[in-house]
């Protein structure tokens, strides 16, 4: 297997790093999901172990040349993620040609990507390859979806933490992608104030003023999630930059809206809780600045991509 130091393969690196991606990390996961096919333990090469079938039935000499093609209408997402795993395990033998770009539209028909390879390491690919750019490609037409349903409102589309173990970083890519924006990557990077943190604490403002010198020391944003208007009053009176509306009916959006914009205009409202995309533009309406959309990451179906031999 190839390693990214190679001068071979450092344009898979880059094209990760373009994306917004830790080439190391994607990596590891890569190599982490065909382990998994291919039943390798976790002190074990991946090259001592075999793709049975393939091993049986295609000549070691064999080549194919084969196409990923959209088989429905979508957004592209991760054909960074593709050339990587290609770089890596194929090496700099396999030609690899992407035919569109990450974030571009395409129809049922169109070819994502053309892959020319020892037969065997193609096979070895197929499923693994298709599995993630498939789900990442419906990942982003779920996002894209949500950006068209709310376009000219001025209200901005974001992710939540709800995604995928260890995939955290290649949906949020993903979504990227669809055109919305991302919301913290972890615990790490940002302070949300949620219900539980609340009820811990005593109460909104409580909560609020515990985390202060926590967020100035590292630099972070803080958000604060609150359930009713007087929760939202609470926040507001403490300082609150960024409020995170929780199953607000619309009207209750609305009244959040004209208390924040008389007391505190430069404050961030997002609405948030079971929000479906035949409700968004009626949400986006009512005047907060963001939707969270948990869904675009939990729920978005895989593109159906194909790939097919020439």
């Amino acid at each position: 297997m190839s390693a990214f130091a190679d001068p071979a393969v450092q344009a898979a690196r880059e094209g990760l790093v373009a994306a917004g991606l830790d080439p190391d990390a994607v990596l590891r996961l890569v190599r982490a999901t065909l382990a998994e096919d291919l039943g390798v333990g976790p002190d074990d090469e991946l090259g001592a172990h075999l793709d049975l079938t393939s091993a049986a039935t295609v000549p070691a000499d064999a080549w194919l040349d084969v196409r990923y093609v959209a088989r429905q209408p979508g957004t592209v997402a991760g054909l960074a993620v593709l050339a990587a795993m290609v770089a890596d395990v194929l090496g700099p033998e396999a030609r690899f040609v992407a035919r569109v770009e990450d974030g571009a539209r395409v129809a049922p028909g169109d070819v994502l990507a053309e892959l020319e390879a020892p037969a065997r390491g193609v096979l070895l690919l197929e499923r693994t390859s298709l599995n993630l750019l498939g789900h990442l490609c419906g990942v982003a037409t779920a996002t894209a979806a949500w950006v068209a349903a709310v376009e000219g409102t001025g209200v901005q589309v974001r992710d939540t933490r709800k995604t995928m173990p260890l995939l955290r970083a290649l949906e949020k890519h993903a979504v990227r992608c669809g055109g919305g924006r991302n919301h913290r990557a972890g615990l790490h990077d940002a302070v949300l104030v949620k219900d539980n943190h609340v009820a811990a604490a005593g109460g909104v403002g409580a909560a609020l003023e515990a985390v202060r010198a926590v967020a100035a020391l590292r630099g972070v944003p803080v958000q604060v999630e609150v359930d009713d208007l007087d929760q939202l009053d609470e926040a507001l009176a403490h300082g609150a930059r960024e409020v995170l509306l929780d199953n607000f009916s619309a009207a209750d959006l609305r009244e959040a809206v004209r208390r924040t914009r008389s007391r505190s205009p430069g404050t961030v409202l997002e609405a948030s809780g079971g929000l479906t995309l035949d409700v968004a533009r009626a949400v986006a309406a009512t005047g907060v600045d963001l939707l969270a959309v948990g869904g675009l990451t939990h729920s978005a179906p895989s593109l159906d991509i194909g790939l097919d031999a020439r």
